[in-house]
């Protein structure tokens, strides 16, 4: 027994010293990101970018079916939301890999304008940092605006503004409610959910984005059948 209790000390911190140099050299990438760039500079050239869309432009729609499908509790935590990232972890941990993400809006831009794609730990980590820097600096509207202007909707468009008049042929404030929430599914996956790569699964991806609206109270059953019988 008293051996046992001495090998589960021993991976306890073995476990703790590991975490606590993944955690060092987030926190180092995360220092060094902002050495190259700082954010205020990243972020002024972000919105001097051609088609750069302002939230005042975009479909009250197309907002909701983000927040629901991206990040529902957008508007009530910090940069990271403990909840999303535990369920996360859990799910990866049970299927020995990165299955399922629990990035915020937040960390997504942090991402978009900092990081790679690349799925590894010591990315993740210096996200959360990049990701607390933003909220300190900017508001939640303006957070969510960067994040419209940041994504990739596939077949080369940049932003949301250059997705709509792309796949549609419309302005933004031409959309249909069908249209805006088939948009919003998209940058999870721009390779996949690209209307002109694979239509069934953007088909798909609509209804999942619908069924999450839903869920948080953005859309009633009835509106949503409408909706998803427009064309």
């Amino acid at each position: 027994m008293e051996v046992l209790k001495k090998v589960i000390f021993a991976v306890v911190l073995i476990l703790i010293s590991i975490g606590l140099i993944v955690v060092g050299n987030g926190s180092e990438m995360y220092k060094n990101a902002l050495k190259e760039m700082p954010l205020s500079e990243k972020i002024s050239n972000i919105e001097q970018k051609e088609n750069y869309t302002k939230i005042e432009e975009v479909p009250k729609m197309y907002i909701n079916a983000v927040i629901a499908v991206e990040d529902h509790r957008f508007y009530k935590h910090n940069g990271i939301d403990i909840i999303a990232i535990t369920r996360a972890a859990i799910n990866d941990i049970k299927a020995m890999g990165f299955v399922e993400g629990g990035s915020t809006i937040t960390q997504q831009l942090a991402k978009n304008i900092y990081f790679t794609q690349e799925k590894k730990i010591t990315r993740k980590i210096a996200e959360v940092f990049m990701a607390f820097e933003i909220e300190k600096s900017y508001d939640k509207d303006e957070i969510l605006e960067l994040y419209l202007n940041t994504s990739y909707f596939g077949d080369g468009y940049n932003t949301l503004k250059e997705a709509c008049r792309g796949y549609f042929n419309k302005e933004l404030n031409e959309m249909t409610n069908s249209e805006c929430i088939l948009l919003a599914g998209i940058p999870n996956a721009p390779s996949v959910y690209s209307p002109t790569k694979n239509p069934n699964l953007t088909k798909q991806r609509q209804k999942q984005v619908i069924n999450k609206m839903i869920k948080y109270g953005y859309l009633t059953q009835i509106e949503a059948d409408k909706i998803i019988n427009q064309k």
